[in-house]
């Protein structure tokens, strides 16, 4: 079974896509559109133009896995927006699927002190 592991990488798309596309053609897109390997230990996320709905795409030692999640009445994902392909983590990825606004979220900064006191 497919798991989301701490360490997967999860890329997103930007621009929205027509559902109808399957495995295949979001395995071209990945490809020639991100510029990245569909067969990497990756999560790559797609989104229709109502952002209604999400399709995630993951290659798992022998084959693909297509998930599909769909909102219902006026509820919508909120998606980054961001110039280059957006990296989140799969902490990151189960937020958006739970419909939290990444734009808002802000973890406390990391301190590295060098002495105590």
């Amino acid at each position: 079974m497919f798991r989301f592991d701490e360490g997967l990488k999860v890329y997103l798309h930007r621009e929205a896509i027509d559902f109808r596309v399957g495995l295949n053609g979001l395995a071209i897109l990945v490809e020639q559109a991100l510029g990245l390997d569909p067969f990497a230990e990756t999560v790559y996320v797609f989104r229709n133009r109502r952002r209604d709905r999400v399709k995630i795409l993951a290659w798992d030692r022998n084959g693909f896995w297509l998930m599909m999640k769909r909102l219902e009445e006026r509820d919508r994902f909120s998606w980054p927006d961001a110039v280059t392909v957006p990296t989140l983590t799969v902490e990151q990825l189960h937020w958006l699927l739970d419909g939290i606004n990444l734009a808002v979220i802000r973890k406390h900064p990391q301190r590295f002190y060098t002495r105590v006191g």
